[in-house]
């Protein structure tokens, strides 16, 4: 049985829903699996730098299985959803695109991001196509990683000294209003539960991974931010500069050797 004759997808509604919530995880993974790659080198260990650039490569794999479940549902090819699209076409989180800044950032935007991808994996591997909870299943396994080796990170961070603990928090206070707009549902996101396809809606996955979230930050003396802007959402396609410019670099090779392949 192929992806699409699944009984959950018949409806070309919820295929297209389907299509939106993937493709918003893919581009997330893509991003900040790069992200990740530019601390190769300049990471403040040689185990973090290995680290690193180790979670950065599944990351990216992450992404590319996802492609292809996008491009299987909705047709064309995997490469040129990541690498021949332009800023406006991507649906990823604006926290994933902002630059590293310093390694106090880095961390705290890998344990919000990481904990908010294990609870949106939670949410597909219970849903009722078992191509994509299955392959939930397996992301999940590798996710866990993540979020184990960030939050480790995180602590010693937090707990260090007066300093580490005010830059950690001022760094929290940038990330959490973008780490909140992750869980912006895309459209149709509503049939998705009603189909059994993501049975855990936005709001709920939402406030798993605040619980989560939160119950770190208050271990370690960590708070969220009393007052939240309002940001920039980019599963509407709604991005900073920040997104070209590493789109730019990105998409290089292809660009310049366009049967290459990743």
């Amino acid at each position: 049985m192929t992806l699409a004759s699944s009984p959950a997808l018949q409806s070309a509604e919820i295929r297209d829903a389907l299509i939106a919530y993937l493709l918003g995880i893919a581009d997330d993974e893509l991003i900040i699996g790069h992200r990740h790659s530019e601390w190769t080198g300049f990471a403040p260990d040689i185990e973090s730098d290995v680290a690193l650039s180790s979670i950065a490569q599944e990351e990216i794999g992450h992404a590319r299985l996802l492609y292809e479940r996008v491009a299987e549902l909705a047709g064309g090819d995997p490469d040129a959803l990541a690498y021949r699209r332009g800023p406006g076409a991507f649906r990823n989180g604006i926290l994933v695109e902002r630059p590293n800044e310093d390694w106090g950032f880095s961390i705290v935007r890998m344990f919000l991001y990481d904990h908010a991808d294990v609870i949106r994996l939670d949410a597909l591997a219970e849903g009722a196509v078992a191509a994509i909870a299955d392959l939930a299943r397996t992301l999940r396994r590798e996710e866990r990683y993540h979020v184990i080796y960030g939050e480790e990170w995180l602590r010693r961070l937090a707990q260090a000294t007066d300093g580490s603990h005010r830059k950690t928090q001022d760094a929290l206070n940038a990330a959490w209003p973008e780490a909140e707009v992750l869980f912006s549902a895309v459209e149709g996101q509503a049939m998705l539960r009603e189909a059994g396809v993501l049975p855990v809606d936005a709001a709920a996955q939402a406030q798993r991974w605040r619980d989560a979230a939160l119950l770190v930050l208050g271990e370690i003396g960590l708070k969220t931010p009393s007052s939240v802007t309002s940001v920039s959402d980019g599963r509407r396609g709604v991005h900073t500069e920040h997104l070209a410019a590493l789109l730019e670099e990105m998409t290089s090779v292809s660009r310049s050797e366009p049967g290459a392949q990743w």
